[in-house]
């Protein structure tokens, strides 16, 4: 299957993810991700990889097939107790240090 850009922001509508967000749990920039967002063309492994990260997230990419390209979230995994879809995606440390500096009273 083909994974499309207008796929990449109806996942990320889905998760309630920024493309900050998308971008850091795969590891590209956020250019990069707003590049394939707009139609650009980007080297395989980096559009899998953005595909991987939501697929991860509990995202299923629906083809085209008549009905046009669209997600949807897969049904939760029972065991873990909480949807992959209900997680957030981990953040750089660096990222993580800056919102606790700007949470600190002055």
């Amino acid at each position: 299957m083909i994974f499309l850009p207008v796929q990449c922001q109806m996942a990320r509508a889905a998760l309630g993810w920024g493309v900050r967000e998308l971008a850091a749990a795969a590891k590209v920039s956020v250019d990069t991700l707003a590049r394939f967002e707009r139609g650009e063309a980007l080297k395989q492994r980096t559009v899998e990889a953005i595909q991987r990260v939501l697929e991860a997230a509990g995202i299923e990419f629906i083809s085209e097939n008549g009905g046009g390209p669209g997600v949807r979230l897969r049904k939760p995994v029972p065991a873990s107790g909480e949807p992959a879809y209900a997680r957030k995606p981990v953040t750089s440390v660096r990222a993580a240090s800056r919102k606790k500096s700007s949470q600190r009273p002055k």
